[in-house]
């Protein structure tokens, strides 16, 4: 028995269900189900920013926020002047939940947990008789005159109008291929750098304010770089990963990069520094205290790699090197050390939970006014199922909400 709808929407995660109640809200009368293949629906909410959901950020000019997307950053210009992070504000405040500001610009839920954003969207979907079917994996769609049919494991449904919300779903995109949608394929985008190297091997949890780059590409970025048990991680580090999801994909992961641990002071001046330091501290000892904003124990190790004071087992002896003592050729490897330290990275890791990739429904064959495919009417995208990304801070989710919105509207 075929079970119809007026709406369905594949895909029970943020996308999904937004889209899912602001259609509803604008059009009551209308028959609407979310199909979900997991027990769960909303299950990367939950996870996300830690267990808090990481909801949107406070970035309220659609021009600068579209400098965050790697990809997506032309198409979404026009969408962001439709509904941006303010509206997102302004929504979830509506539905009763409370957003609140961070100091790097991140906003998540008053209540700092996830769940508020889960039970908002299940309180909305039941109030509005919106229908969540969980455990139903898709298996096909097609057209049958002006019906989308679409078959589950389970089930047959037909619908009139159909949203594909299932994010980076490769079997999915595989059936949209077979209706004539060119797919980008996908590469992992956010995600950290493994790095095995006896500067940084004691120092997990290590944070400082830096420039990276990666060598023989245009890719730099700057921004916290932490250290962690296995390399390296933090804004600067996730924003390349980001910017450069293609690029060092197609390197493999092995590949070589440059950290400034001055961030934005060059390698003379370092060298400048120093010498008035070597002049100013000539008695005491080089590798005792650090003199710039990062931590003693990243100084540490840093000077111990430019070859001043021996690693030996008297930790005291190892300490005697005086500023005075350092020779130019010390001075110069330091400065390189602070400005222009190598480190070779071989292989990635996930970023936490947050699984995102560069990929999907290529742009040009979206009506971004509309969120509607120019292949097939009355097919819609949301959310992640199409190549828009984004560096780590809310932005993905903000895609989410807005291309659901825009889709809502027209629908």
């Amino acid at each position: 028995m075929i079970k119809n709808f007026d709406i369905i929407i594949v895909g029970g995660g943020a996308a999904g269900f937004f889209t899912a109640i602001n259609i509803a809200e604008k059009n009551p009368k209308l028959k609407i189900a979310i199909l979900e293949r997991g027990k769960e629906v909303l299950s990367k909410v939950r996870v996300s920013g830690g267990g808090r959901c990481n909801v949107t950020h406070a970035c309220f000019e659609p021009n600068e926020l579209v400098k965050f997307y790697p990809r997506g950053e032309k198409e979404l210009r026009g969408p962001f002047h439709q509904f941006c992070s303010g509206d997102t504000i302004e929504w979830f405040e509506k539905h009763g939940v409370e957003l609140k500001i961070e100091e790097d610009g991140r906003m998540f839920p008053v209540s700092n947990s996830s769940q508020t954003i889960i039970d908002c969207f299940l309180k909305a979907t039941e109030k509005l008789g919106i229908k969540v079917l969980t455990g139903q994996s898709v298996q096909s769609i097609f057209k049958k005159e002006n019906h989308w049919k679409i078959d589950t494991q389970t089930d047959n449904y037909a619908a009139e109008k159909l949203v594909m919300a299932t994010g980076s779903n490769p079997k999915i995109w595989e059936m949209l291929q077979e209706h004539g949608h060119a797919i980008v394929s996908p590469v992992p985008s956010l995600f950290t750098f493994n790095i095995k190297d006896s500067r940084i091997k004691e120092l997990p949890g290590v944070a400082a304010q830096v420039s990276v780059k990666v060598k023989d590409t245009k890719l730099e970025s700057t921004g916290p770089l932490l250290i962690t048990h296995w390399g390296m991680s933090g804004p600067a580090i996730l924003k390349l990963s980001a910017w450069g999801a293609r690029i060092l994909h197609d390197k493999n992961y092995q590949f070589t990069i440059f950290v400034n641990w001055l961030n934005d002071v060059d390698f003379e001046d370092a060298e400048k520094i120093l010498k008035d330091l070597k002049q100013e501290h000539a008695k005491k000892a080089v590798s005792k205290k650090s003199p710039f904003d990062f931590p003693n124990r990243l100084w540490e190790s840093l000077v111990l790699a430019s070859g001043i004071d021996s690693d030996s087992s008297d930790s005291e002896q190892a300490k005697q090197t005086k500023w005075a003592d350092l020779s130019k050729n010390q001075l110069q490897n330091l400065a390189s050390q602070l400005t222009k330290a190598e480190f070779k990275v071989n292989g990635k890791s996930t970023f936490k939970e947050e699984f995102v990739t560069a990929g999907g429904i290529d742009l040009k064959e979206i009506n971004f006014k509309t969120m509607e495919s120019k292949i097939h009417e009355n097919l819609y995208f949301a959310g992640e199922i199409v190549n828009i990304d984004a560096i780590t801070g809310g932005f993905n989710f903000q895609n989410a909400w807005t291309s659901g919105f825009i889709l809502a509207q027209n629908i």
